[in-house]
């Protein structure tokens, strides 16, 4: 959601090394390179683990731990190591959570601005956490069953409705081909970009944006393992493999297709400087292309919402896996803990937010000191 219309664009205004910018080629590379980050890569990254998790917790009745895997390891000692194991990936888990809720929080914002003309700032996606998180947390105490079933039905319908609407109302025929011929591409170039690292040349390319999100992917792999274990019990490995990497990825595709096809069409047949406003705020990406589209202002406060269920929908699943891993594996940890680990998520959060308002004040007050220099 957050991506799907910043990252093609930013690509095409900062495309990989030997490309040209805000050409084509660019464009073509941009789509290319969305689909590969969000495609099969980070799925069997999670399938991976949560199949791995799955086996031992079901099959060996050992605790919904990621130790667990680690400790059929043929190296000694891995037991003795079980403890680090589940205090790193406590220790991923939380703090990926709380850059995910400062994502989210950074585009409600956006949204809240477009519409009602919320001002954009820490202070602004500091409230937007607390009310988040409270909604986040009720809905964890409510349970899988209840809380996170009933809002990911409602999560996935929103996002269908929304890309369908952007679908027929953006360029319909290039988004069709964008898809195609992007698909076509990433199968074509899969085994080369997955093992690019640019060794005679520049990599800072692929170091600040593919090495980025590989270690995003294993940093969140033990979360998401825990979670794909847990509601992918009595199922087999074969349809489990396709149902955790395949069925995922699709949707992804098309939503960077479409999200990113009229983002890129916009940018090139009509001239709108999205790459530029990605570039400045990813946050505020997807609201500057709605602007410039039919029923911009309905599709804005409709994109609004259901970053907030996107958001309630990380951090739900979010505090029952901290709950489960904080407590020796137990599966239905009790709302206390939920709790907890909501409030510490969203603390967490707040800190940075704390940290990078401190930041923006240093920065005004050392621009007035080279003013008043300058006049001087």
């Amino acid at each position: 959601m957050f991506w799907g219309v910043a990252e093609p664009v930013s690509h095409y205004g900062l495309p990989p090394p030997g490309i040209q910018p805000q050409t084509p080629e660019a464009a073509g590379a941009a789509m290319r390179y969305a689909f590969f980050h969000w495609g099969l890569h980070p799925w069997a990254i999670y399938g991976i683990v949560g199949l791995a998790i799955a086996f031992f917790q079901f099959r060996r009745q050992a605790p919904a731990l990621v130790s667990s895997a680690t400790e059929s390891l043929p190296w000694r000692g891995m037991r003795r190591l079980s403890p680090v194991v589940n205090v790193l990936a406590v220790v991923a888990t939380a703090f990926g959570v709380a850059a995910s809720l400062g994502m989210g929080a950074a585009q409600i914002n956006g949204g809240l601005q477009a519409v009602f003309g919320v001002p954009v700032g820490p202070w602004s996606q500091a409230a937007i956490i607390v009310v988040t998180t409270a909604l986040f947390i009720t809905s964890a105490v409510s349970g899988v069953d209840r809380g996170i079933k009933w809002l990911s039905s409602v999560n996935v319908l929103l996002a269908a409705f929304l890309a369908l609407v952007v679908f027929l109302l953006g360029p319909t025929v290039s988004l069709v081909n964008t898809f195609t011929n992007t698909l076509g591409a990433y199968l074509s170039e899969f085994v080369r970009t997955s093992l690019r690292m640019s060794p005679f040349r520049d990599s800072s390319w692929v170091g600040g944006r593919t090495i980025f999100y590989w270690s995003w992917w294993i940093a969140w792999s033990p979360f998401v393992g825990l979670f794909i274990a847990r509601v992918s019990r009595g199922r087999t490995i074969r349809p489990f493999v396709p149902g955790t990497v395949v069925a995922p990825t699709l949707p992804g595709f098309l939503w960077f297709s479409i999200f990113g096809g009229t983002a890129l069409h916009l940018e090139i047949f009509q001239q709108l400087p999205l790459a530029a406003a990605a570039q400045a705020d990813p946050a505020t990406a997807m609201f500057t292309m709605f602007d410039t589209m039919p029923l911009g202002l309905a599709m804005t406060i409709m994109a609004t919402v259901l970053v907030v269920v996107f958001f309630v929908t990380s951090g739900d699943p979010a505090t029952l896996v901290l709950g489960t891993m904080s407590t020796r594996g137990d599966p239905d940890p009790s709302a206390r803990v939920k709790i907890v680990w909501g409030l510490l998520a969203a603390l967490l959060r707040a800190v940075r937010e704390d940290c990078e308002a401190e930041r923006q004040r240093e920065r005004a007050l050392r621009r007035r000191m080279r003013e008043m220099v300058m006049r001087d």
